[in-house]
């Protein structure tokens, strides 16, 4: 979809939500980039801010107070963020499988945010990077002997686990999905300084630095569609994003 305000993809959600819960639309994955905002979830603490108003001002940032699980993280240029939102079946009742229709075990909300996990270390792998899961972490990390490596890296990248995708996600009172994920690509570092993400001081690394031959954005979210369908048993038809005139807000 490319860069999209993050109110209007925060819209955006609520209207295809609600046609998803209605049965009149498929279940949809969202795939763009915001402008520079950060993020605070439910579990939000306003002391992971570092940066003052006037600062985030000067490098104009946004700030929005979300309904998504999780602290504050940050969306930028050089992110692919991703929604999707898909029908979760109420607890202990499946619906058949329907093209496009296909819902998930709304009980099972801890496995839909470990196949997050597994499609975007899918998706990595495709590009020969190794990443993985952290028991009692939600996200993906590329261990230090990877960072080691990368001379752009931070030094703290070299001695602990560094996050390259947070996730934060809601399941709503209809039982469809929202919210999702952020993948560091090619992001401005400087502006993970002015938050603490995700209430962790962890290093963040782009997979822009951990490659010789990085990919673009669009190559990335190609192969995460794909991942993505593959791990959730979806068929992928990629739409072309609408005219921002049709954009909610």
């Amino acid at each position: 979809m490319g860069l999209v305000e993050y109110q209007a993809a925060w819209d955006l959600q609520a209207e295809i939500a609600a046609g998803v819960a209605a049965g009149t639309l498929p279940a949809t994955l969202l795939l763009l980039e915001h402008p520079h905002t950060f993020t605070f979830g439910r579990q939000g603490h306003i002391e992971n801010m570092r940066w003052d108003e006037s600062e985030r001002a000067r490098r104009g940032v946004a700030v929005h107070w979300v309904d998504r699980g999780g602290d504050v993280t940050y969306h930028g240029p050089g992110q692919l963020v991703g929604y999707p939102i898909l029908p979760l079946a109420p607890l202990r009742q499946e619906a058949p499988a329907g093209d496009g229709y296909r819902r998930l075990p709304r009980g099972d909300f801890v496995g839909y945010v470990r196949n997050l996990e597994k499609a975007l270390i899918r998706t990595l792998a495709g590009f020969g990077l190794v990443s993985g899961q952290i028991p009692g972490l939600t996200g993906v990390w590329v261990q230090p002997d990877v960072a080691a490596r990368c001379p752009g890296c931070p030094p703290e990248a070299r001695r602990k686990p560094s996050k390259i995708a947070a996730i934060g996600v809601k399941v709503d009172v209809k039982g469809v999905t929202r919210h999702g994920f952020a993948l560091n690509i090619r992001t401005d570092m400087e502006y993970w300084g002015g938050i603490v993400g995700c209430g962790l001081d962890d290093p963040v690394v782009n997979l822009a630095d951990l490659l010789p031959d990085p990919p673009s954005i669009d190559r990335v979210a190609d192969r995460f569609i794909e991942s993505f369908g593959w791990v959730f048993g979806y068929k992928m038809r990629p739409q072309a994003f609408p005219e921002r005139e049709n954009l909610p807000g």
